[in-house]
């Protein structure tokens, strides 16, 4: 376990930026990771990249110090600056061996990410090993460690309660729709088209609601998002006069002033008495105080998501120490295994050894002597051979788990 290493660049010490120029798309990757494997003596790889994290996990005999890492780096960006490859190479985070695989799991099971309790992470994780596995960069002891990663993941997810709540703003406004009973083909209204309201239709939509329609004061960019929704696009001057109703608004804009006023409010009921839900994700808030308070508005601001959003986090951080237990009882599990595996593969040579050994003494070096005795003699020799050859290998293995309890 001692050859294992960690090189990492993460959100806790780099800039989002700076991690990106580390980034490699798989086109990239498939050319560059072999090749920097033998270039820089590696037994195995194993590449990481997510938005903000590039990992490599590796095994070699080397040292890994600030001039290995600098290497590294402008091998995998030979555009970087002087500035930035120094500055990702003074805060890179190495692990070595058991820490290592500590750092794996906490990273898995998305302790270590800016999300506690994101499962994305561990779908990034096997995502990545089968691409490199694919390219032959991994070997024997990254396979076995990120079956126990993948199966320490699962563990933290199934038994603790580190991912039962929700902390983004997207998965709380859709248990918001849950929670108010809203189906997926109800009408909803988007105004505004930026990265917030990008995000959300992309989780609603994952969600299975499908009828959108689209509002922003940059028409391409209504359009966009549209396209992706297979929804309507309107510029944000026609929500004035739209008509056709709705069942949920979302609102978020740069706008300083209120969208949704009360006369639009009115315009956009189309004269329904239902009750509307209204999520207002900006800040300043997009929606009138009079519309907020209207008695057929089910009205959520981004600052009760927010609170919620936190409290959240915080019982997901209250389950950390659960993870941590679970986390150490795989991290010996998994020295165990390798011990076991460790047995196996020295083992296994033996067996082939001997036999090999057996044949070269009957067929050569004793060649001559064996063709002088009659059938009898040679098919008594055989099988003392043979008996002698089981009995090595009974011996080697006994021998073999004295050796492995011993190191218990």
């Amino acid at each position: 376990m001692d050859r294992f290493k960690v090189i990492a660049f993460t959100h806790k010490q780099i800039p989002f930026d700076l991690i990106g120029k580390l980034h490699l798309e798989q086109d990239v990757q498939r050319n560059l990771l072999p090749e920097l494997k033998k270039q820089f003596r590696l037994d195995e790889l194993l590449f990481l990249s997510t938005c903000n994290r590039v990992e490599l996990f590796i095994s070699t005999p080397q040292t890994i110090d600030t001039n290995f890492v600098k290497a590294l780096i402008l091998f995998l960006n030979k555009n970087l600056n002087a500035t930035e490859a120094t500055s990702l190479s003074q805060c890179v985070e190495i692990y070595n061996s058991e820490n290592g695989v500590e750092h794996l799991f906490r990273v898995a099971a998305s302790l270590d990410s800016l999300v506690v309790g994101e499962r994305e992470i561990i779908t990034q994780v096997r995502k990545a090993y089968d691409f490199c596995k694919d390219l032959n960069t991994t070997g024997d002891f990254i396979r076995l460690l990120l079956k126990q990663t993948i199966e320490t993941a699962k563990d933290i997810y199934t038994n603790t309660n580190i991912a039962k709540n929700p902390v983004s703003v997207a998965s709380l406004a859709y248990r918001s729709l849950r929670e108010f009973g809203v189906k997926n083909d109800a009408r909803i209204l988007l105004v505004g088209s930026g990265e917030t309201n990008t995000t959300l239709a992309n989780y609603l939509q994952k969600h299975k609601f499908a009828n959108f329609t689209v509002f922003n004061r940059t028409p391409a960019n209504a359009k966009k998002l549209a396209a992706l929704l297979n929804g309507e696009a309107h510029e944000l001057n026609e929500l004035k006069n739209y008509t056709k109703g709705f069942d949920v608004l979302f609102v978020c804009t740069g706008s300083t002033t209120p969208i949704v006023t009360e006369e639009i409010f009115t315009q956009l009921r189309s004269g329904e008495t239902s009750k509307k839900i209204i999520i207002d994700l900006a800040l300043p808030a997009n929606v009138s105080e009079g519309v907020a308070k209207n008695t057929q508005v089910h009205y959520i601001d981004i600052n009760s998501l927010k609170e919620q959003a936190e409290a959240n986090l915080q019982a997901r951080k209250n389950e950390v120490v659960k993870c941590e237990h679970i986390i150490n009882e795989r991290k010996e599990l998994f020295k165990r295994l390798r011990r076991e595996r460790l047995v196996e593969l020295a083992f296994g040579e033996v067996p082939k050894q001997v036999k090999a050994i057996k044949e070269v003494a009957l067929n050569e070096v004793f060649a001559k002597e064996i063709n002088t005795l009659d059938t009898q003699s040679k098919e008594v020799l055989d099988k003392v051979l043979t008996y002698v050859e089981k009995k090595y290998n009974a011996v080697a293995i006994k021998t073999a788990k004295e050796v492995f309890l011993s190191g218990e």
